[in-house]
């Protein structure tokens, strides 16, 4: 029988919910090593809403929910509803809608504050010892609600102008956390709180490396399952 894995979006498209192709690959990725999966959103209103087109902020209010919807195909459930217990793991892809509907770290970085939704569902994977799978952004998630844990968002200096948000990982230090410099196509595994993450789009990379990073987070998030 196939691990049960439960995917937390945070809305759809990469400046106000969640990344498409990185929830994609999960799904995927997922889909290829027999899983079962459920996809979940809290049912919140964005904190902003952007016009992908002009990059540039929209005069009109969306629900996270209601937005993740359009990436599950309408298969999807309250955050609120999930229960640990009926899953052997979780997924969080990343994309600005992490670090704004999920968490305020787009506005207040390593003093931001967790939903309580999602701070609870982290804390009831972590407390079962089942595993916690991050890419992208979402690695801050961890470093916010568990002190000590190690993630990785790729590199901690900009190489080559491939990292341009290097100075995350600055923060997950300041925030008493180890961060584990690795390449785009690789994943870091925190053994001791069953954390996997992978960089994703923090880096400026060939979509199919990022997509091969993110499987790699998958395939380890299975293996602990």
């Amino acid at each position: 029988m196939g691990k049960r894995v439960a995917v937390v979006l945070a809305g759809c498209g990469v400046f106000d919910g969640s990344e498409i192709h990185e929830a994609s690959a999960v799904l995927v990725h997922l889909s290829r090593g027999g899983a079962e999966v459920k996809i979940f959103a809290p049912n919140i209103e964005q904190r902003d809403v952007v016009n992908h087109l002009k990059g540039s902020p929209a005069e009109e209010k969306r629900n996270v929910l209601v937005e993740s919807a359009r990436l599950a195909r309408g298969n999807i459930q309250d955050l609120a509803e999930l229960k640990a217990s009926e899953f052997d793991g979780v997924i969080f892809p990343g994309g600005f809608g992490v670090a704004k509907n999920l968490c305020s770290w787009a506005v207040d970085g390593k003093n931001c504050t967790v939903n309580e939704h999602v701070n609870s569902t982290l804390q009831a994977f972590h407390s079962a010892k089942k595993p916690i799978g991050l890419c992208c952004i979402s690695p801050v998630l961890a470093a916010k609600v568990f002190p000590g844990c190690e993630v990785t968002v790729g590199q901690d200096k900009n190489i080559d102008g491939r990292f341009p948000d290097a100075e995350t990982a600055s923060a997950i230090a300041e925030l008493g956390c180890k961060h584990v410099c690795k390449n785009v196509n690789e994943s870091h595994v925190d053994k001791a709180n069953k954390i996997v993450t992978t960089c994703a789009f923090m880096c400026k990379a060939p979509m199919h490396e990022i997509f091969d990073g993110i499987g790699t987070m998958v395939q380890e998030v299975l293996k602990l399952a």
